[in-house]
């Protein structure tokens, strides 16, 4: 007589059970595209970091004055470049500082000015960061692309409108200062 009330409180739970666990693959996801963005946040800050260390280099007068013009003309390319250039921007900022650091000498003479230990370090320090914002950016991408590829994600347009994140692939080797 109450098989009826039985099967319908059955179905209830099964319909609860899954819309709870919809949500929290929506949210799984939600939680994912905030940690890109977040990443982007953090890889456009290193990268603008670096780019004013390698202007604060090349103002210094530590340099030759064609040395100071290829890192001035590389580092604002890259903090000018739109969102299509922006990589190949980057990675000729990173091949030009280590065309110039790398150079024989360079780091012992640059020290032995005074004054330039304390941009080396600086500049050391962002092309650490670029390299390890970009790696963090680029592991946050690849796990919301991978989240986004499940079934569920794809049948239940869980994403919405947001866009499928790109890779953010740059020569970031920083110089050996």
């Amino acid at each position: 007589m109450y098989d009826w009330i039985i099967d319908v409180l059955f179905w209830i739970a099964v319909v609860f059970l899954a819309g709870v666990y919809v949500s929290w693959r929506a949210t799984r996801l939600d939680r994912l595209h905030v940690r890109v963005e977040t990443a982007r946040a953090a890889l456009d800050a290193a990268l603008v970091r670096r780019a004013a260390a390698t202007l604060e280099l090349a103002a210094s007068r530590l340099l030759d004055p064609a040395t100071s013009l290829v890192l001035a003309t590389a580092a604002h390319e890259a903090r000018t470049a739109d969102a299509d250039n922006r990589e190949f921007a980057e990675s000729d900022l990173s091949r030009a500082l280590r065309a110039v650091v790398d150079q024989p000498e360079f780091v012992g003479s640059l020290t032995a000015k005074g004054a330039g230990e304390g941009v080396l370090d600086e500049l050391s320090a962002a092309a650490a960061k670029v390299a390890y914002a970009r790696r963090f950016y680029n592991d946050a991408v690849s796990q919301a692309r991978i989240a986004r590829r499940k079934l569920l994600i794809r049948v239940l347009p869980l994403a919405g409108r947001a866009p499928l994140p790109d890779f953010f692939e740059i020569d970031d080797d920083p110089p050996g200062i």
